[in-house]
């Protein structure tokens, strides 16, 4: 694997150079050696390596992901491989994103030498670059901190500066807050430049790719979604493909394009690129499908004044259950992703809902190799515990399907808003915390309703709290982790989570509504920060509740010989 990414560092490189003589000066970037800029790494001088950089890498298991592609006839088979190679160009694109200067930098990595050089390599193919993921962008290679803005914005450009051009300079808020541009100077101004100008060589190659998937696949939503895509690429509109994805019918599952927000620490607005491509599991898929129709039910149920519940989305919100061929890009770096509820677009959140995917094959591959070892050393011990991987299955379902409720679109001061938008920077852990605890009060409604088995319930606590210290330890600067730190303070505030002598935490179910009805206040104060778009009552929760606890880091330090999460390896990498 350090192989092929050597090889990419070349190909980055060359890259970098084409886009900038094909945008000219105006708005160019620095060449790598000048980015001194917010304290990012020049691309000179001795490259330091942290001590204990083989620890950090083994912290994450190895763990090859199977697929059983027996059913796919040869069209399709040849319509994965180009979308495996679209999505190889994909992750080149998310290097740039995570920041400017990684082509350069990678190359200084590959020539590292010595009994450090290895792991170091190893782990900066992992994080996407010299910043561990882990330990708050703490640097693992170099000494330099990483810039909140990374590759989204000029690496001295601060939050307040950004808002006081905006304010002076209303007409531009559209382009420099968009999700699908980059934000970069030209003399005294801020100026954006859209995702199709920026990576256009890159884009154009992807592109290129799914056109041959379109033209491969006998499958005509393949067909059709794979064409707008590519035709999105140039256009930097991806509202079309995004209403195609969610009519995607297909046994191949296929997720490409800038989406999630999470990378970007300074405003929380620009959308980083992802991929992934998954064959899909139909027998679970029906299995799971039941559940679509109750959304209603569970939006109309939120603990929230009527006002704020959203009842204009879309109510289709397909349901798949598919085995991950393929990740790159935001989908592959650091903690790896078990499910995802997409378009984030709320136009079509609004006209079609949205799509949820779960990746069992992921979900297995943790549940088995990080999830059952922190259940045992966190949890008391007890003879009847209840952590099994149906109620483990259904959280995560009921996470994904958590994103679609509640607050979308939102009014503040008169104006027509999105609560991502008002809470910036915190708006994904403020969003991750709510639909984990939505994902709890969810099927415990459904259990009442007889929809989702008693079973599952029962176990849910128990896994819940287990599932707290499994993200805990991606550290508060990732937003999952931050969410769960949030839920696991509150929680014990209000003594839904209790310690036993031994020091391990466990949900208080002997006194009725305890547990269900702190985490229904819980829900109502997330719920309500999204609603009125409060981004100081996002801060002073995150203030409050934000920072791991002493009881809770002594745990956490019992869990170092339990594997962080899983480095998945794909048949596709080649080895």
């Amino acid at each position: 694997m350090r192989g092929s990414w050597l090889m990419l560092a070349v190909v980055l490189v060359s890259m970098v150079c084409s886009t900038s003589c094909a945008r000219g000066e105006s708005g160019g970037r620095a060449p790598a050696s000048s980015s001194t800029a917010g304290g990012a790494p020049t691309a000179t001088g001795a490259l330091a390596i942290v001590p204990d950089i083989a620890a950090r890498r083994a912290q994450l298991v190895r763990k090859p992901l199977t697929v059983d592609l027996g059913s796919l006839p040869d069209s399709e088979r040849k319509a994965l491989d180009h979308l495996v190679a679209a999505a190889k160009v994909i992750d080149e694109v998310f290097l740039l994103q995570a920041w400017r200067d990684n082509p350069a930098f990678a190359e200084r990595v590959a020539a590292l030498t010595g009994p450090l050089a290895a792991p170091a390599q190893d782990y900066y193919r992992i994080m996407g670059g010299p910043w561990d993921r882990l330990k708050a962008y703490e640097p693992f290679l170099g000494t330099a901190k990483r810039p909140a803005g990374v590759g989204f914005y000029p690496e001295d450009l601060s939050q307040d500066e950004l808002e006081r051009w905006i304010k002076t300079h209303p007409g531009d808020q559209p382009a420099l807050t968009s999700s699908f541009s980059v934000v970069e100077r030209e003399g005294r101004k801020l100026v954006a430049k859209p995702y199709s100008e920026v990576y256009k060589p890159l884009l154009d190659r992807a592109a290129a790719a799914l056109r041959a998937a379109a033209a491969a696949t006998d499958n005509a939503s393949l067909k059709r979604f794979a064409e707008l895509r590519a035709s999105a690429f140039a256009s930097n509109d991806y509202f079309d493909s995004d209403m195609a994805w969610m009519d995607l019918d297909s046994a191949i599952e296929v997720v490409i394009g800038p989406y999630e927000t999470y990378e970007d620490s300074l405003m929380g607005y620009k959308a980083a690129f992802e991929a992934f491509i998954c064959v899909t599991q139909p027998t679970d898929s029906e299995r799971l499908a039941v559940f679509k129709k109750w959304l209603p039910f569970l939006e109309s149920h939120l603990p929230i004044p009527d006002e704020h519940k959203n009842t204009t989305r879309g109510g289709e919100s397909p349901i798949r259950v598919a085995d991950l061929v393929f990740s790159a890009g935001d989908a592959r770096k650091g903690v790896q992703t078990l499910a995802f509820n997409l378009p984030n677009d709320e136009r079509v959140r609004e006209a079609k809902g949205s799509k949820k995917v779960l990746l069992k094959n992921m979900m297995l591959a943790k549940y088995e190799a990080i999830l059952m070892p922190i259940a045992s050393r966190v949890l008391p011990v007890k003879p009847n515990l209840q952590v099994d991987f149906e109620s483990y299955f259904h959280f995560i379902l009921f996470h994904e399907l958590s994103h679609g409720l509640g607050p979308g679109r939102i009014t503040v001061k008169g104006r027509q808003t999105e609560a991502r938008l008002e809470l910036k920077e915190l708006y994904p852990a403020i969003e991750e915390a709510k639909a984990d605890v939505l994902s709890v009060f969810a099927l415990g409604r459904l259990a009442a309703e007889e929809v989702v088995p008693v079973s599952v319930v029962r176990a849910l606590p128990w896994s819940y709290v287990a599932g707290l210290f499994r993200a805990a330890r991606f550290g508060t600067t990732e937003a999952h982790g931050l969410g769960v730190v949030i839920q696991a303070n509150y929680l014990l505030d209000k003594g839904a989570i209790v310690i036993d002598k031994d020091g391990r935490f466990a949900p208080e179910l002997a006194t009725p509504k305890a547990f269900s009805g702190a985490l229904k206040a819980l829900a109502t104060e997330l719920l309500m920060i999204e609603a009125e778009g409060s981004y100081v009552k996002a801060q002073a929760l995150v203030k409050r509740y934000g920072k791991v606890r002493p009881e809770m880091a002594k745990l956490l330090a019992h869990l170092e010989s339990v594997p962080v999460d899983v480095d998945p390896v794909f048949e596709a990498d080649g080895e």
